[in-house]
């Protein structure tokens, strides 16, 4: 099966997302979906929140005349955004838009926040909806008209080494919600004609999807003064002069999920890394005629003992291999099958859903096991999809990048040479260039297929 049509089944026979909503580009997070954008959200919350941002929600509108404010910036998103024109049936005086992105927003109410330089720095960040018109070829969670999810930090430093440290800071944030994911990535900084609109530069992490298109699946931007002088953001040093802020910002959307359905998933369906998994332990009893409330006993008892856990008894009437399928598919990492020959035995069956695995533990065992298997998926679905990842890298010289790109895909590294490194790259290897990255300790120019 082509990995597009078993995405697009994936998200259906999951339960995650729901593409049948009547505006292109826009669709809705089912329960279990809901949970999975959850808890991978919150791990990266809690990672912010230990680093000394503070969470924020502006608004979602924002007034043309502010949007065009800085003209860089509305120049790159001005072919998507969405506007509003009326209230009611009143023409209003000034167009609304429909927020592409922040920075104007957040800027405008810096410039009255920050007066003198104890005002800073400034670290705040927001994970809010966003509008995008995207005139390609939407996919779901990857290319999306309403960006459902964007988790946008905005930060306001004193002086210049102080916002390239906070880069280097956000990098390390966001290698670290990777790896806890078990998405490997190339951190790439962005050619001068691919960097966010108004910004110095930009770094990205991209990954690889089993189509061997890369995807970018977050962005750190250093923002210099460049926002700073246009919203006024000005406050007065220590030794009474004045200057303006040194900003940065960072994001990352839904392509957190899809990376982690993408990446991890199989023939059978969803592989859930345990952290993110709304079920992460599922009980199945294995019901028999005249035992069946000593089974559903020692399914709840079970359940009590795992209770540190996401745990979830599956007492529905219908047949175990019912069960067993519809839960393969969702992800569960681990699923626990309790009959009345194993009760007689003092044993319980635990089967892995990363290798299918079926081991026959004491009952006594039961805690330690089940927190021992939990952690080696972690580890296993984090090593097999950095081993894949890596498998496809292919490094060549520049003449044999788009015939590598027609055969393999993946991300084609080239040795890094200033007089290639040019938009015009892109027309000879007919695919995009992401950039310049290092790779086990040298050099390279990136390109590759995207979405």
């Amino acid at each position: 099966m082509e990995f597009s049509e078993w995405y697009s089944e994936i998200l259906e026979r999951a339960e995650i997302y729901d593409v049948r909503y009547p505006i292109k580009g826009c669709g809705v997070y089912l329960p279990y979906g809901f949970k999975i954008r959850k808890y991978t959200f919150e791990i990266l919350s809690k990672l912010l929140d230990e680093s000394g941002h503070e969470q924020v929600l502006f608004p979602l509108l924002i007034p043309e005349t502010l949007l065009a404010k800085e003209g860089e910036h509305i120049k790159g998103f001005e072919d998507e955004v969405y506007w509003v024109t009326h209230g009611g049936k009143t023409p209003l005086d000034v167009k609304l838009a429909l927020r592409p992105t922040s920075e104007t927003a957040i800027y405008y109410m810096l410039k009255l926040w920050v007066k003198v330089h104890t005002d800073l720095p400034i670290k705040l960040y927001q994970i809010v909806n966003t509008f995008r018109y995207e005139t390609k070829h939407t996919r779901p969670l990857i290319r999306l008209r309403e960006i459902m999810t964007f988790k946008e930090a905005h930060t306001a430093h004193a002086t210049k080494e102080e916002a390239e440290k906070q880069v280097k800071e956000a990098i390390e944030i966001y290698k670290k919600f990777f790896d806890t994911l078990g998405i490997p990535y190339l951190i790439i900084k962005r050619p001068e004609w691919d960097k966010f609109p108004g910004a110095d530069y930009t770094i990205a992490f991209d990954t690889i999807f089993p189509d061997g298109r890369a995807i970018q699946i977050g962005t750190v931007h250093n923002l210099g003064q460049h926002f700073s002088k246009t919203f006024e953001i000005e406050f007065e040093t220590p030794t009474g002069d004045k200057d303006y802020a040194y900003q940065t910002c960072y994001g990352i959307s839904d392509r957190a999920i899809a990376s982690i359905i993408a990446i991890h998933g199989d023939e059978k369906g969803l592989k859930l890394p345990p952290v993110v998994a709304p079920i992460q332990v599922v009980i199945i009893p294995l019901i028999f005629k005249g035992k069946e409330e000593m089974v559903i006993n020692k399914a709840k008892e079970v359940a009590e003992r795992l209770k540190e856990y996401r745990v979830h008894i599956d007492d529905r009437d219908i047949r175990p291999g019912k069960k067993y399928y519809d839960w393969e598919i969702k992800g569960v990492p681990l699923r626990v099958d309790i009959g009345p020959r194993d009760m007689e035995e003092g044993k319980i069956t635990l089967v892995r859903r990363d290798t299918g695995e079926k081991i026959v533990i004491e009952e006594s065992e039961l805690e330690n096991k089940v927190r021992e298997i939990l952690e080696d998926i972690s580890r296993r679905l984090k090593e097999s999809a950095k081993e894949r990842f890596k498998k496809s890298i292919t490094i060549c010289d520049v003449e044999e990048a788009k015939e590598m790109l027609e055969k393999k895909r993946g991300i084609i590294l080239v040795p890094y040479d200033n007089s290639i490194y040019k938009e015009e790259l892109e027309e000879k290897v007919d695919a995009k260039v992401l950039g310049e990255t290092e790779y086990e300790g040298k050099k390279y120019i990136a390109i590759a297929k995207t979405y």
